[in-house]
């Protein structure tokens, strides 16, 4: 039986040169340095790579709320624990209602039909690998989506698939800040 490996979980004092300024951005940000972005500083390269591309995933011409409807359905279908809870709180910040949180985090069918196209095109891209049936763009676009809002999505679904996969990876404990919005992923029976 092997023993877990542990990623350091650094601070902006501690951080390798080139994380320690992101860190504590990040830090000054949130008022507290985020678990996953302390553990990620174990690689200069993707905690600027992730901070960089977020902060211009949030330039795109989607609004918050779909912004944050396309990363909890990549943070809920790849099982990252501390996403879904930090987005929950970001989600709250951005006024959505608590039914659409709750479906969002149950990967159930949502009642606004412009949101479902979003996660029904984030679904059909991630299933695909951009190799999208000309009817499912056809129908984001009817929802009321643009072609450059397609190509946004592609970004969102990148950013959030690093952040997913490296706090999976470096096991990131949940803050307490998003402890409120603790979740866990189903289990498969």
């Amino acid at each position: 039986m092997s023993n877990v490996i542990e990623f350091t979980k650094y601070t902006d004092e501690t951080a390798p040169k080139g994380a320690d300024v992101i860190l504590a951005g990040a830090k000054k940000n949130f008022g507290f340095l985020p678990e996953p972005l302390a553990r990620m500083a174990e690689s200069p390269a993707i905690v600027e790579a992730f901070m960089s591309a977020n902060g211009i995933f949030g330039k795109t011409s989607l609004t918050p709320l779909e912004r944050e409807v396309l990363v909890m359905r990549v943070a809920t279908g790849h099982g990252c624990e501390y996403c879904v809870a930090m987005h929950t709180g970001l989600l709250k910040k951005v006024g959505a209602a608590d039914e659409l949180i709750e479906k969002l985090r149950s990967r159930d069918t949502l009642n606004d039909a412009h949101l479902q196209a979003m996660i029904d095109f984030v679904d059909e891209l991630q299933l695909t690998h951009g190799a999208v049936r000309n009817e499912s763009l056809q129908a984001f676009l009817d929802a009321g989506y643009t072609k450059q809002q397609s190509l946004e999505v592609v970004l969102g679904i990148s950013v959030y698939t690093m952040s997913t996969y490296a706090n999976r990876l470096t096991k990131a404990p949940l803050d307490d800040a998003f402890e409120k919005f603790r979740w866990e992923m189903p289990s498969v029976s």
